[in-house]
């Protein structure tokens, strides 16, 4: 039975890709019938708050009830919802659109080392070339922004499939500029990274003004519901986009929005609690493979030699990222460990050296106790 428990994070994790996989492939093709990226945005946003809302006010504690939110931690939720979610979702949607399903799954396993590329610049990630955590965190780095550039680049000969034509009826870039959809794709997806980076960096002070994780979710999904309407009532003023008519628009909607925005968060989040993130971030490159051998099967994606070659490096660089920084934090809970071992031998000398000053300053029974007892 232990044993079993032990798998269960694992099972839950290669299940969660397996949606994100799912999720890439309906999207892309919703987004090539013609669906406007950011009227799904719309959509999927309020169908998650709709989800998570009454779940975070029914498991509301006392403190969350009685403590009210500040000016300052509803614009820092404000920005943050901004960032991470709608600039975030459309720049993917739209590399999505223009790149691929399976370019775009492999993009997203940069966001560790933009993060940490971010992080140093920011001065919140130590850097110290002589420490070997480092060096890997460094060359691991380069190792994805190299694969990036390979994707974009090189794409080299190619494997399977044949170029299909894009309408440009709801995607912004072609519609102005009409040039090479593949590199835009892998720019927008590039930028898409740089949103999540920022917005994990903007999880720190968010998450120390609003403890509230639940209540946290909600409101950002309700303030991007906001203001991905906004965006999408200004580009997209033709009635005809918001009509979700077909089957495969209604699927990707509530398919991203329950299991995206509802379903992932939990999941995502207790196996974080049972095994750590490293452990969660380990299974991304898994919705890279599956994303990729399935979009070739089903929605006749193409693919490159040099795109290949590509993601594999960036799967690499990913998992040398994350080898610095487990390595990085089993030498900060050591360290810890002794402190706390040293702090505590300390304590217990001082402790002894005190009530041995004090048994042989002191009597056995003092004046007052005697005068008492008689």
């Amino acid at each position: 039975m232990g044993g079993m428990e032990e798998k269960v994070p694992a099972i839950a994790l290669m299940l969660l890709q397996c949606v994100g996989a799912a999720m890439a492939l309906l999207n892309r093709a919703a987004l090539v019938k013609g669906m406007s990226p950011r009227v799904f945005i719309f959509y999927r946003q309020a169908i998650a708050t709709l989800v998570i809302s009454p779940i975070a006010y029914l498991t509301r504690d006392k403190s969350s009830r009685s403590s009210s939110m500040g000016l300052r931690t509803f614009l820092l939720i404000f920005v943050t919802a901004f960032i991470g979610v709608v600039m975030n979702q459309t720049m993917y949607f739209e590399g999505l659109y223009l790149a691929s399903s399976s370019i775009a799954t492999a993009m997203t396993n940069l966001v560790p080392a933009i993060t940490f590329l971010i992080a140093a610049i920011m001065g919140l990630e130590q850097v110290n070339i002589k420490r070997l955590s480092s060096i890997a965190k460094i060359l691991g780095t380069s190792f994805c922004v190299g694969g990036a550039a390979s994707m974009a680049l090189l794409r080299g000969p190619k494997l399977l499939n044949t170029q299909a034509q894009l309408p440009t009826a709801h995607s912004l870039v072609l519609r102005s500029f009409g040039c090479d959809t593949w590199l835009l794709g892998c720019l927008f997806l590039f930028a898409s990274s740089c949103c999540w980076s920022l917005w994990l960096i903007l999880q720190v002070p968010v998450t120390t003004r609003y403890p509230n994780h639940l209540c946290l979710s909600a409101w950002m999904c309700f303030l991007s519901t906001l203001q991905s309407g906004m965006i999408a009532f200004y580009f997209d003023r033709d009635p005809n986009a918001w009509d979700l008519s077909s089957t495969l628009e209604l699927t990707c909607c509530f398919f991203s929005g329950i299991f995206g925005s509802g379903i992932q968060f939990f999941v995502q989040s207790w196996c974080i609690s049972r095994r750590g993130p490293l452990f969660s971030a380990m299974f991304n490159p898994l919705c890279t493979v599956i994303t990729t051998v399935l979009a070739c099967i089903f929605l006749h994606e193409q693919l490159y030699l040099g795109s290949l070659i590509g993601g594999v490096t960036v799967i690499i660089g990913l998992y040398v990222v994350l080898w610095g920084k487990g390595r990085e934090m089993k030498a900060a809970i050591v360290t810890n460990e002794l402190q706390e071992d040293n702090t505590s031998e300390t304590s217990a000398q001082q402790h002894k050296i005190c009530c041995t000053t004090i048994d042989l300053e002191q009597p056995l029974l003092n004046n007052d106790h005697f005068i008492a007892t008689n």
